[in-house]
């Protein structure tokens, strides 16, 4: 995937008079038939008229940041990350790490930049200046992400299966992943429980 430039944290309109929702929110509706994503809520790191890119933010699997480290022969010497969840990021390339965080001085064999202050990293070298002490202050950590092709994005937010907002990185970084579909809402305005299968975009 080749480097993209900051992007606005709202929509941006790109020279064919789309609109990127990177730096978004996905809220899955409770009409979302897709177990993959019932209950979700996805960051949007990449969206083009090519397909769209997120993350997983709100799904933990049995798996903490330090045992990943040992698979991948690191030793997390940050005791403020090592209980920390890895997630599931989406359905797309499981058997492989992706690693949304901030610090974006450091540079990484590959990297997306998301937004100002943010970026997507899918090299072990992110990891591997985290175990020397380095790294990126806040970071979150999945395997697998979320993909979508050409206009299939745009057609499920059209059938009402998503709600967008723009991002708050302090749901990604600073809520626990029980905390951050209601918090998501709470950018709408919105009860999850007054939840409908009516769609909403900020």
């Amino acid at each position: 995937m080749s480097e993209a430039g900051p992007k606005s944290p709202e929509v941006t309109a790109k020279p064919d008079g789309t609109f990127s929702l990177a730096n978004h929110f996905l809220i899955a509706m409770p009409g979302m038939l897709d177990p993959s994503f019932s209950g979700a809520v996805v960051y949007l790191c990449e969206h083009t008229t090519q397909g769209a890119l997120g993350l997983v933010i709100n799904r933990p699997i049995d798996l903490t940041l330090q045992v990943l480290f040992e698979r991948v022969d690191l030793k997390l010497a940050r005791d403020d990350m090592s209980d920390a969840p890895v997630l599931y990021g989406g359905p797309v390339q499981t058997d492989r790490g992706f690693v949304l965080h901030d610090d974006l001085f450091a540079q990484y064999d590959s990297t997306l930049i998301v937004a100002e202050g943010l970026a997507l990293t899918m090299s072990k070298d992110v990891l591997q200046a985290v175990a020397d002490g380095a790294g990126p202050k806040r970071l979150l950590v999945t395997l697998g992400h979320s993909g979508w092709g050409e206009g299939q994005l745009e057609q499920e937010i059209s059938a009402n299966a998503w709600l967008t907002v723009p991002a708050d990185p302090s749901i990604v970084f600073d809520r626990p992943p029980n905390e951050r579909f209601g918090a998501a809402m709470a950018l709408l305005g919105i009860d999850p429980a007054m939840l409908s299968d009516q769609a909403g975009h900020a």
